[in-house]
């Protein structure tokens, strides 16, 4: 049998036309968005911690927000950071949501562990400052930290878990142990101790919101098996949770929809959407 290739199995970058420009891209139309928010819109910075990326933005709706929605960024735990991903907030600010978006330190400098202890904080310092339930969406990394905050060794307090009421991991990474078997590990250092402890497939829920598996049926085979494996784990412990293909998109378009309010990624953040297609 043919040992599989985990480098190229997870190597979104390789198979995207132009995705080195990226990054830059992200950052620069994210910027031009917080220009165009006015200041009653958007609290930058708010600090969770005493680490230097340990900050957060706020983009407020324009009436009282009907709740708290968070957007945990990607990036393999080793790059990018809040503000390549403000304009992302748009759909769910124009739904009438409070969007909070943290950054977070990267590895090496921190564990995975501690990164997901680092989430339930910021979360913990945005529900203070916003009523209401809590909407959870992670892309890629983003993912697993958001999926969890829903397991039983969730960082969060009960009382602020019992809040959240929907969770979105987009092309969310739910087993860590086949990142072990990669070059990015070197960065990473995940042990098999840590990638059992920190894979969301591997624990119990504990959180009795719901949750939505989402990835672009144009991504690497296994992020669309990842985002499939976890529902399946988790409705057999009594979470009520899908998974569903979205089009032909990749690891970075199916985030598009996020900007718009009337998209059904949108609707899949404000846990509202009827979807077709692969949906379990």
């Amino acid at each position: 049998m043919q040992s599989m290739d985990w480098d190229d199995a997870f190597a979104n970058m390789a198979y995207v036309e132009n995705s080195h420009l990226l990054p830059d891209f992200w950052a620069n139309r994210a910027a031009s968005y917080r220009a165009e928010l006015s200041d009653r819109r958007l609290e930058e910075d708010i600090p969770y911690g005493d680490e230097p990326r340990q900050k957060l933005d706020i983009v407020w709706p324009d009436g009282a927000p009907k709740g708290l929605a968070v957007f945990v960024h990607g990036g393999f735990w080793m790059r990018l950071n809040k503000s390549h991903w403000t304009d992302f907030a748009e759909g769910m600010r124009a739904a009438g949501w409070a969007v909070c978006i943290p950054s977070y330190t990267l590895t090496p400098q921190a564990r995975i562990a501690q990164i997901t202890r680092e989430i339930g904080r910021a979360i913990t310092v945005a529900a203070a400052r916003v009523d209401g339930p809590i909407h959870l969406a992670g892309h890629s990394a983003g993912g697993h930290l958001a999926t969890r905050m829903l397991c039983d060794d969730c960082p969060l307090e009960p009382e602020v878990q019992a809040r959240i009421k929907h969770t979105l991991s987009i092309s969310g990474l739910h087993d860590l142990r086949p990142l072990m078997h990669t070059k990015m590990n070197e960065t990473l250092k995940l042990d098999a101790q840590e990638a059992c402890a920190e894979s969301a497939v591997l624990r119990d829920p504990v959180c009795a919101g719901t949750l939505t598996c989402w990835v672009g049926g144009g991504e690497r085979p296994e992020f669309i098996r990842q985002t499939s494996l976890l529902p399946m784990m988790w409705q057999g412990l009594g979470v009520a949770a899908r998974h569903h293909i979205e089009g032909s998109h990749n690891h970075f378009t199916v985030l598009e929809g996020l900007k718009l309010r009337n998209t059904p990624i949108t609707d899949a953040f404000l846990g509202s959407a009827k979807l077709k297609g692969t949906d379990t």
